[in-house]
């Protein structure tokens, strides 16, 4: 949709409009001289047909060409989507014991680090990405960074250990959010946090004191529960059930304005990543279009001088 940046300008219109007034008074004006002319034979004798309504193509390309000009001063502009540079993705991955549960073949880690590697080649360039892993504690494996392969190789070597501190990951991801150079700008950047996790938090602090503080920062936390409340994993030879905590990764993205997702395969994982891709760090910007008001107008004025050369030998 085409919007003007600088509207007053559009009041350049009226003097065209006016010559345009003008042009059809003085056309009218000839019509009523010439029905003065009673003696219609003779007015055929020295007035032979003339171009008709073709005598009118100059005087009309030259006007659509100035209204044209007048358009282009008001700046029309179209809005465009546009990724913002300082735009930073911390993606948390849960490497707990209960990720080696095998309800999600081959199991829920090798299947959530398949994904989390797709989910990196298809992220815009643009976005900084960063990479923590959470189990007793969090750590920054990638600080936010540009770098793919950093990412992705960090991806690969997850290591699985005990205990969840889903608080700890939000805690560490903001963090690494304020590390990101200002550039120039003020406060932090545009961010936000991506948490996937399995199982019920055991350690740290408490999820409602990390969604409190990715509130307060303006970050939103979108989670994923992965896995299925069928898992079962074996830890020190007894076999524990390891249901999926939906309700604590659910209230996390309700209050810090994020995104709850579930996800159960490979495919659903690898598509709610997608549409997480499509949603983050993007900014609507007008995109002046002047050049082809302009353009336009230029063919106008062509136009107009073509005719009135072909019709009348006369530029103008």
């Amino acid at each position: 949709m085409i919007r003007l940046l600088q509207p007053w300008w559009l009041l350049a219109v009226l003097p065209v409009l006016a010559l345009a007034a003008l042009y059809v008074w003085r056309q009218l004006r000839r019509r009523d001289y010439a029905l003065r002319f009673t003696n219609v034979d003779l007015l055929r004798t020295v007035a032979p047909k003339g171009l008709g309504w073709r005598r009118h193509l100059p005087a009309t390309a030259f006007l659509l060409a100035l209204l044209v000009l007048a358009g282009a001063l008001a700046r029309p502009a179209v809005d465009t989507r546009e990724p913002l540079e300082r735009a930073t993705i911390m993606l948390a991955i849960d490497v707990s014991l209960s990720m080696q549960a095998d309800d999600v073949p081959p199991n829920r880690l090798e299947a959530a680090q398949e994904a989390a590697k797709q989910f990196v080649a298809e992220l815009p360039e643009t976005y900084n990405l960063g990479l923590v892993s959470f189990a007793k504690s969090a750590n920054v494996l990638v600080p936010p960074t540009k770098d793919r392969p950093a990412v992705t190789s960090a991806i690969e070597g997850l290591v699985l250990a005990e205990a969840t501190a889903t608080g700890e990951a939000v805690f560490t991801c903001l963090e690494a959010i304020r590390s990101v150079p200002a550039d120039g700008a003020a406060g932090i950047p545009p961010a936000r946090i991506v948490l996937l996790s399995d199982g019920f938090r055991t350690a740290g602090r408490s999820v409602e004191e990390a969604a409190a503080a990715a509130q307060a920062a303006n970050v939103p936390v979108s989670t994923i529960a992965f896995g299925t409340d069928s898992g079962h994993v074996d830890i020190g030879g007894q076999l524990q059930r390891v249901p999926v905590d939906r309700l604590a990764l659910a209230d996390l993205a309700e209050t810090t304005e994020g995104f709850f997702y579930e996800a159960a395969t490979v495919s659903e994982l690898k598509q709610v990543y997608q549409d997480m891709g499509s949603s983050i760090g993007f900014r609507t910007e007008p995109r002046e279009i002047t050049q082809w008001y302009a353009g336009i107008a230029l063919l106008l004025a062509l136009c107009a001088g073509a005719f009135s050369l072909l019709w009348s030998s006369r530029m103008l």
